[in-house]
């Protein structure tokens, strides 16, 4: 264990559908700043546990698969895919968010082996600071030590609204408006009820409802909240 002065990390935390992808590379873009896709990592391990044939209630399997895989992610110049994501030399970046993939994913990221190996590597990312990351515990369990953490929500319809147009935009619409809200529901029930690192925001973090409001309000908000925050103390140091 040892202490590595770094840059300031940005932290967005949040349920399923509420634009997090979204705002944290509007943001990165805005502040120059690294983006961190942790959503992508777990889903792209659970393409890697269905590619094999591994059931996913098989932990002692997907314990040691997950152990042995490295996941890459690097910027793209195509909008509808902005972060290219690899795992173990396959390019998943057109798959990880299809509905077979999104019906498990939650289900192997409660897993603690799995948390535990992708915290691991998403906590590397971290090591210089300079970064945004979205994902589900980076505030309270990932980068604790964050200086700006932003919690978004937004209501459930809302939620599947966004995840309509988002498959409808990549060609992947195969579930009705009703199915989106009830699979939303159930997935914020996983995420909320898991023993590790659950769903909740930091006692520290700025918790931002999205609802009626655009990308580039949200993004807006969230760079002033930056700006404010890193301007009031000096770059801290994380424990890794």
């Amino acid at each position: 264990m040892s202490l590595h002065s770094r840059k300031p990390i940005v932290t967005i935390d949040g349920p399923a559908g509420v634009g997090k992808s979204t705002v944290t590379r509007q943001v990165a873009q805005t502040l120059g700043l690294l983006y961190l896709d942790t959503g992508a990592m777990y889903r792209a391990f659970t393409w890697l546990v269905l590619h094999k044939g591994i059931a996913t209630d098989d932990e002692k399997a997907i314990a040691t698969l997950v152990e042995q895989c490295q996941i890459q992610l690097t910027t793209s110049n195509n909008p509808q895919f902005p972060t290219l994501v690899w795992i173990d030399n396959h390019d998943v970046t057109p798959v990880i968010r299809t509905p077979a993939v999104t019906a498990y994913v939650a289900t192997i990221a409660a897993q603690p082996a799995v948390r535990c190996a992708l915290v691991n590597q998403q906590r590397r990312y971290g090591l210089n600071g300079g970064l945004i990351a979205e994902g589900r515990d980076l505030g309270t369990h990932v980068f604790p030590d964050a200086e700006v953490k932003i919690f978004l929500t937004a209501s459930i319809q809302e939620r599947a609204r966004r995840r309509l147009r988002e498959l409808q935009e990549q060609g992947l619409e195969r579930l009705s408006l009703e199915e989106l809200e009830q699979a939303i529901i159930e997935r914020d029930w996983m995420d909320i009820s898991r023993a590790i690192a659950p769903l909740r925001p930091a006692k520290d973090a700025i918790v931002l409802c999205t609802d009626g409001l655009s990308v580039a309000e949200v993004t807006e908000q969230v760079v002033d909240l930056y700006q404010h925050r890193t301007n009031s103390f000096p770059a801290r140091r994380l424990l890794i």
